[in-house]
């Protein structure tokens, strides 16, 4: 390498291994936010969760989820051989001792640690439906499970070379045709998912909402008002999620370059565009605007973003992200509408701005949109956008079901009804959130 190619794949080393620690902030980020949400007395069980769930990924990616999502022996263009990189064999350093060359052209450990943070967090979203009332024991064994059946698949399908990517076997290359570049060959209309809207959000809200459904509704959904216990908690979660956010989208340049500042420049836009959807929806819907509306709409807004964040405006970003935070607000009540318990609205805040986000690639990418541009080519993508939508709902659903179905009839989802009356965290973890006794008897409450 020449002294401008060493201080080049210098500087992007150091960007992306700041991205993969942002990134990884993101799942104790959810934790807060999820445990604010939660009623008091299954705050911890909340948290536990998504702490629980980065022990069985961070394990699981390092001895198979890598292979399986960017492994060379594609299985079907569905998943890459799991024993290829077992346990990162031959993954971080060669035959001779010296560190692999990634496909960015820094330290192939680098991407390594990079993507396990990805794979964290989009467990870790799943969460959030199913809040008061499963066992701990069958989450970690759906979780461990769910990553391998559905995530590392998805990943390989989308980023890994597989028939949801762009490449000379996937299905925008047998829609529409394929071309040589860079001495590859590759579809003429290139799916676009920059950061994760189909791998992670709407894997992980179709995940959230086949299992909100199958285990069933919590004691009181729709008969008493839950509200959340501690709102400044859900802010804060929401601000460190949005800090986090910009490892998560400026870190998917793989580079610390213009699209990297881009991708940045467009989440932010997005975000506080989406912000004021929601509390524009609010206002007009409930005749105020909540500290919880606000925080929530911050999330549509990075999760509408997720999939676009290089290939938009600063200025479509602003209207995608408006649109976002409508869609998120609205579809966060459907499950009054349609009856299903989505606790913590991973449906409302994931699939639907996952969806949205995805789609909106098809209609405002630049100059390649159908709204932007792109005429014909951009009508094409459109299509294309919307069926990688599809496949990848449809494909985490079916395989969501499976999962979930055996678990209820083998280890069993639900809490008994006295242990969820009493609160899971007292029941299950012997904790609790809070301890209000005082040895002064002077205090006064």
């Amino acid at each position: 390498m020449t002294p401008e190619q060493i201080s080049l794949a210098s500087g992007n080393s150091a960007w992306m291994l700041v991205s993969a620690a942002l990134v990884l902030l993101m799942t104790p980020a959810l934790a807060l936010f999820y445990g604010g949400m939660s009623r008091q007395k299954s705050a911890l069980n909340m948290m536990m969760m998504v702490f629980g769930s980065m022990g069985v990924v961070g394990v699981l990616y390092m001895l198979w989820g890598w292979s399986m999502s960017y492994g060379t022996q594609s299985i079907a263009g569905i998943f890459s051989n799991p024993l290829e990189f077992f346990g990162l064999t031959n993954a971080i350093v060669d035959s001779d001792g010296k560190y692999v060359l990634g496909a960015n052209g820094y330290a192939n450990v680098i991407d390594i640690a990079f993507q396990v943070t990805f794979a964290m967090i989009t467990v870790a979203i799943i969460a959030g439906s199913l809040a008061n009332r499963v066992k701990f024991r069958t989450w970690m064994v759906f979780v461990a499970i769910w990553i391998t059946a559905s995530y590392f698949p998805m990943a390989h399908m989308v980023w890994g070379g597989g028939w949801l990517g762009d490449g000379e076997r996937s299905v925008a290359a047998l829609l529409f045709g394929t071309h040589e570049e860079g001495g590859e060959i590759v579809a003429n209309i290139q799916p676009i998912d920059f950061a994760g809207g189909t791998v992670v959000h709407i894997n992980a809200g179709v995940a959230g909402l086949v299992l909100a459904i199958i285990i069933g509704r919590s004691m009181g959904f729709m008969e008493t008002k839950e509200r959340p216990h501690n709102l400044p908690l859900v802010m804060l979660g929401a601000a460190l999620l949005w800090f986090g956010w910009f490892g998560f989208n400026a870190g998917s340049a793989f580079a610390a370059d213009g699209m990297a500042g881009l991708a940045w420049v467009n989440t932010t836009a997005s975000t506080c565009a989406a912000m004021l959807g929601w509390l524009a929806v609010e206002r007009i819907r409930d005749k105020h605007v909540t500290s919880l509306g606000a925080a929530s709409g911050v999330v549509a807004g990075l999760v509408t973003i997720t999939p676009a964040a290089g290939d938009m405006t600063p200025l479509t970003s602003i209207i995608i992200g408006f649109i976002g935070g409508m869609l998120a607000a609205v579809g966060v009540g459907m499950k009054y509408v349609f009856k299903f318990d989505d606790s913590l609205d991973v449906v409302g805040l994931h699939l639907v701005a996952g969806v949205w986000g995805t789609i909106a690639c098809g209609l405002f990418a630049t100059d390649t949109g159908l709204f932007t541009g792109g005429g014909v080519e951009g009508a094409k993508l459109l299509v294309v956008q919307i069926l990688i939508t599809v496949i990848a709902a449809v494909y985490c659903a079916v395989v969501t079901t499976v999962i979930a179905l055996i678990l209820k009839k083998t280890l069993g989802w639900r809490i008994s009804s006295d242990e969820e009356s009493v609160g899971i965290d007292t029941s299950h973890h012997g904790e609790e959130a809070y301890n209000y006794e005082f040895q002064d008897s002077s205090v006064k409450l």
